[in-house]
């Protein structure tokens, strides 16, 4: 009995860390309701078995005394043991219809598929106001409940906000987006397009990285108009 309650326990770590992460230990077991001792015996153990690593982000520009407390993140067999068996038929569907439409039709593709994810995310942006780093925080609240477990951070240079990190922990695509990236680029697109300024994705889960990480200026800059996908169809 014991075993299966570890099991089930480890089971809801990896779980955490594959919606909340980079997250430490410590508010793991805040969300989880564990000892911080046995979230860090339950992370050694699916680190061990190749299911999270330890986040290697670049360091702060400005840090407080004391070495900051790691965090975790899922690998990508960390996000397949939690996920669904729909990814092979997704890709193979996909293979199908490029070679039938060519990459113009897997491009619409993803683009109508973009744009379902726009209609759902807008009413919480747009609740958020007009202020660019309100939008972007609440774009990251929406993508969570949408199960992408996102978070934002603001950006500055010293005192003076630059911009807002958006990160994405999980992504239901990534393993499909590595042979067919259009589906990321139409998903920033929407970004682009929520927020109304030209947002850049630094990093995804589809190219190996621990995060789809997505830099979103809040500076007053000119930006490229981002066609909808209707006006990129009817050029």
């Amino acid at each position: 009995m014991k075993i299966d309650d570890d099991s089930r326990t480890r089971d809801r770590v990896c779980q955490a860390v594959v919606e909340e992460g980079p997250v430490t230990a410590s508010d793991l077991a805040q969300r989880l309701s564990l000892t911080a001792a046995a979230v860090r015996k339950h992370l050694d153990a699916l680190a061990a078995d190749g299911l999270v690593d330890t986040w290697r982000a670049a360091p702060p520009a400005q840090r407080g005394r004391g070495r900051p407390a790691r965090q975790f993140v899922a690998t990508d067999s960390g996000h397949a043991a939690i996920g669904t068996e729909y990814g092979d038929l997704a890709a193979e569907a996909l293979r199908y219809l490029h070679r039938t439409g060519g990459a113009e039709a897997v491009r619409r593709f993803a683009d109508q598929r973009s744009a379902g994810l726009e209609q759902r995310l807008r009413p919480a942006v747009e609740a958020a106001g007009t202020d660019t780093e309100r939008r972007a925080h609440a774009l990251a609240d929406a993508l969570s409940d949408d199960g992408y477990a996102a978070s934002s951070r603001p950006l500055r240079l010293g005192d003076t906000p630059i911009g807002v990190q958006l990160c994405q922990g999980h992504c239901p695509v990534h393993r499909v987006a590595r042979e067919f990236p259009e589906l990321c680029e139409a998903e920033t697109d929407a970004f682009s397009r929520l927020l109304g300024v030209h947002v850049q994705r630094l990093a995804t889960l589809a190219h190996g990285e621990h995060v789809c990480t997505t830099h979103i200026p809040t500076t007053h800059i000119p930006t490229t108009h981002v066609p909808l996908p209707t006006e990129r169809q009817s050029r």
